[in-house]
């Protein structure tokens, strides 16, 4: 159930977020194992996570990124797998379209990683209903979660 995510606190939209969402489309996915987002996908996809790559560069190259087949948008992912979440690494400017995009597709859950923010886009997607965490990694976050 998705609560009323304008109303949601930060913490309760990353704890809603990390109690409901396994599939997650990684938006700026780069097959260069050193990046951030690599590690980050490689965590959660170790925690069981299922990862849905999408950079349109590696897709028109047809390689794999973690093991799974790469998509050009965020709509070619959403045609093929159930989207719980999707986990943004892309320059700030670039957010407000990725916000769009998930909208349209009626997703729930948006993130956009540490150093990443566009307040209007994020009020945007949270009165339309869509739980929206920015400025934070979602490695770091489960990882503290799973401390005792």
């Amino acid at each position: 159930m998705t609560p009323n995510a304008t109303h949601l606190t930060e913490a309760q939209a990353v704890a809603h977020i990390l109690a409901h969402c396994r599939t997650v489309a990684v938006v700026g996915l780069s097959p260069k194992a050193h990046r951030e987002s690599y590690l980050v996908a490689q965590y959660l996809q170790a925690q069981g996570w299922r990862i849905v790559p999408v950079n349109p560069v590696a897709a028109a190259s047809g390689q794999l990124i973690l093991g799974e087949k790469v998509y050009a948008t965020l709509t070619d992912a959403a045609q093929h797998e159930a989207l719980d979440l999707v986990d943004v690494f892309r320059n700030s400017d670039d957010v407000p379209p990725v916000v769009d995009e998930a909208m349209a597709l009626g997703l729930k859950a948006i993130w956009l990683q540490l150093g990443i923010c566009h307040d209007a886009a994020m009020a945007r997607a949270r009165a339309a209903g869509v739980v929206a965490v920015q400025n934070r990694c979602l490695k770091i976050d489960h990882a503290r979660q799973a401390v005792p």
